[in-house]
């Protein structure tokens, strides 16, 4: 299978999804929006990647190439390939798909517990780990064995949210984010968290982006109760988050079963 990765910035690259695609033999080719790469034509991939970005899929005023970005997309989905956006991709997916994209009520930066739906245990083919149990279920990762589970603590870095389109199957969701994931049919899923990271990307992340991280724990007071309460209250500080780095570990636990089912259709044994 033909993969092709739209990338908006060399330090958001595809990482454990391109790990994915190598150990199965299949081809990952690349265009790098922010160095101005031509995008392919429709009939060279079978498998379109779109990663996350700083940006927002409202600023064609600003980026030339994001309208030519967005009618790939719409390309792929209308010739029935298979669409995966991860973050800033998921948000253009779903603008694509006809849905709203606006800026959450909160940014959500750090790790932070996702709840998966019925819907997505269904579709994904596990039966349900209660959270808590003992085994892979208890890391907040899936178990071939024995289940997926209910909640797993993941890693984002997002301002804005979408909402689900029409007809699609809401996924996951968040305390700061009430749509998380989506998968219309079998040609498009959204993920507004990153599954795809290593401990060496949030890094990278934190380095080009970090200045996002300065409204972590700082206090506002509250006119009711005259009390500190916390201005970003999803804004995790660098130590934080450099402190949770170890639950990035398995995560290809997390990631695989979702790219097996919906690229290649495979459930569980």
């Amino acid at each position: 299978m033909r993969y092709h990765c739209l990338q908006h910035v060399a330090f958001e690259t595809p990482g454990l999804i391109a790990n994915w695609i190598g150990e199965r033999g299949d081809v990952l080719s690349f265009t790098g929006l922010f160095q101005n790469d031509p995008l392919p034509a429709i009939h060279e991939f079978d498998g379109l990647v779109i990663m996350g970005g700083p940006m927002s899929i409202h600023d064609e005023g600003e980026l030339a190439w994001l309208k030519k970005e967005k009618e790939l997309i719409t390309a792929a989905l209308r010739e029935k390939k298979k669409v995966l956006g991860i973050c800033l991709g998921a948000q253009l997916v779903a603008e694509a798909l006809g849905a709203k994209v606006y800026p959450n009520s909160q940014k959500e930066i750090g790790f932070w517990p996702l709840h998966w739906t019925e819907a997505a245990r269904s579709w994904l083919g596990f039966s349900c780990l209660p959270g808590g149990e003992e085994g892979p279920g208890s890391e907040g990762r899936a178990d071939a064995a024995g289940g997926w589970p209910t909640e797993s603590l993941v890693f984002h870095w997002h301002g804005e949210t979408f909402d689900l389109p029409e007809g699609s199957i809401h996924l996951a969701f968040t305390a700061a984010c009430p749509n998380q994931g989506f998968l219309l049919g079998e040609t498009a899923l959204g993920l507004q968290f990153h599954p795809e990271l290593t401990p060496a990307m949030v890094r990278e992340m934190m380095v080009y982006e970090g200045h996002e991280l300065a409204s972590a724990g700082m206090p506002t007071a509250s006119a009711d109760t005259h009390s500190a309460a916390p201005l970003a209250p999803y804004i995790q500080s660098e130590t934080a988050i450099l402190d949770q780095l170890s639950s990035l570990k398995g995560n290809e636990k997390l990631l695989y079963p979702l790219l097996d089912r919906f690229f290649h259709g495979l459930r569980p044994e």
